[in-house]
């Protein structure tokens, strides 16, 4: 249980820190990306993944009674990380975004474990 403790909490503080500046970015970031002419898609999914930061949190106070949760924050971490290893060997990312992909993978394995050693409540 202090495994999941220390992992979700660790995880919610690190997502918010990287994820927060996102909301003064936009010019930088969504502009300049000719698909995306909508700001709704940008900022919804900046809150999107801020408020999951806080479900991590969450889990973090009490992990046994939200173990349940655990699956969804494993399935918000894998994805991420496996899309953009597969489209950089497609040549369809930067370099730089794989080692963002790889934290988030990271994440998804500790996750997993806390997953497996928490007790069901």
């Amino acid at each position: 249980m202090r495994f999941a403790r220390w992992v979700f909490t660790a995880a919610g503080i690190y997502g918010l820190i990287c994820l927060t500046p996102f909301l003064f970015l936009e010019s930088r970031i969504a502009a300049p990306a000719a698909q995306l002419a909508h700001a709704e898609y940008f900022y919804g999914f900046v809150w999107v993944a801020i408020a999951f930061q806080v479900v991590f949190l969450l889990i973090g106070r009490d992990p046994v009674r939200l173990r349940a949760a655990m699956i969804p924050a494993v399935i918000e971490k894998w994805p991420f990380g496996v899309t953009v290893l597969v489209l950089w060997t497609q040549h369809r990312v930067a370099t730089p975004v794989v080692g963002f992909a790889c934290v988030d993978l990271i994440w998804g394995a500790l996750f997993t474990i806390a997953w497996f050693r928490t007790p069901k409540a």
